[in-house]
């Protein structure tokens, strides 16, 4: 018997190419939007897909493109000043996780005043905004276009925060595989192995569920065949929209789920060492998997079965030591580093990264309990 559960998705999606066609009949009263995206997205091009539907759809827009990868608490406070300056009536996040994640803060604090700081936990936002926001995905890993969280840094504490509430989801999302073809290899490979991390934890979540977890093994296997062809072919059509669909999948089961160690150890690590999150949670998953695996075999024998070339009717160890190789391997191919010092960690910062994994709301939901000295050890071996 399965245990009850609940699903709900706060967020509209729709999915296919030229789907950011539909901006032009959004079911808002928009006069002026305010768009969230980075110099990155700017500089491709990207934006003027959107701008020109709008200029067309007689809406008028500002551009705030001043979002820094783990985008930070001071850039969150000075986009609501402009937001709220320019008396903006919609947010429309263009990019990746950073955009999508400054665009749901940014609503949170115009709607419900304070600083984003005031909201840094679990349904602590008591109502509703008003404000429509659309979130437009242009890499394929973080999800962030469907999720219930918006992770930031708070710098003054090196550390990250991560506001949780239905209310931040985004209202629609438009997933439209065109607006990642442009994507630098470098960034396909690390969101995209980040979102095959987004299946790997929530298939073993302590809060698993049916529905979860057949969309955590869909990303997982998608994932496992099309990354590669993505990250070294870009124009490669077929593996871009096969990645839109993992990541979208993926957003999804977690949304339900949550995550685990890897990512409780991934948000430290980034607070503390500044390293970028996808790069993060490449160097932590495989030794994660293996240290999670005495707990849970059941699930990572199931688990192996989204890669082809493992052999299923070999004993549990065994199948488990494959897996572990075959997430290895499809870190390494793609081109994420292997080591913590090769992503600039120093060996000083371990014991603090260690303490503060441990206070992450996804710590809980690993299915082994690491302790401090169990994470630090573990920290130590990636050196």
């Amino acid at each position: 018997m399965y245990p009850s559960f609940e699903f709900h998705l706060p967020t509209k999606i729709h999915f296919g190419f030229n789907k950011i066609n539909l901006l032009g009949s959004l079911p808002f009263n928009v006069k002026r939007a305010f768009i969230v995206t980075d110099k990155g997205v700017l500089n491709s091009g990207l934006i003027e897909n959107v701008t020109k539907i709008l200029e067309d759809s007689q809406i008028s827009y500002v551009v705030f493109d001043e979002v820094e990868p783990d985008p930070s608490v001071e850039t969150i406070h000075k986009a609501a000043q402009v937001f709220q300056r320019e008396e903006a009536d919609a947010l429309i996040a263009i990019g990746g996780g950073s955009p999508i994640d400054t665009a749901k803060s940014v609503r949170v604090i115009t709607s419900n005043g304070g600083s984003i700081r005031d909201y840094a936990g679990v349904n602590l936002i008591k109502e509703a905004s008003n404000i429509p926001l659309i979130a437009i995905p242009t890499t394929s890993g973080t999800g962030s276009e469907v999720t219930i969280f918006a992770v930031l840094s708070d710098w003054e504490e090196n550390r990250k925060i991560t506001v949780t509430s239905p209310y931040v989801a985004p209202d629609i999302c438009i997933v439209d595989p065109k607006m990642t073809m442009t994507v630098p290899s470098k960034i396909t490979a690390a969101s995209g192995f980040d979102a095959f991390a987004h299946g790997a934890e929530t298939f073993v979540s302590r809060i698993s569920q049916p529905a979860s977890d057949s969309l955590a093994l869909s990303a997982m296997r998608t994932i496992s065949r099309y990354l590669r062809r993505a990250v070294y072919n870009g124009e490669d059509i077929e593996a871009r929209i096969k990645m839109a669909e993992a990541s979208l999948l993926a957003g999804m089961a977690f949304n339900q789920s949550y995550l685990g160690l890897t990512h409780a150890v991934g948000s430290a690590l980034s607070g503390h060492a500044h390293v970028s999150h996808g790069v993060a949670i490449g160097l932590l998953l495989p030794g994660v998997i293996r240290y999670n695996s005495i707990s849970r075999a059941d699930k990572y024998v199931e688990m192996a079965s989204v890669f082809e070339d493992i052999d299923l009717s070999l004993p549990n160890w065994k199948i488990i030591n494959q897996l572990v190789e075959e997430v290895t391997r499809l870190r390494d191919d793609v081109g994420l580093p292997q080591r913590l010092q090769d992503a600039g960690v120093k060996e000083d910062q371990l014991r603090a990264i260690a303490d503060d994994s441990v206070k992450s709301g996804m710590w809980k939901f690993n299915p082994r309990r690491a302790s401090v000295e169990e994470i630090l050890e573990l920290l130590r071996q990636l050196y």
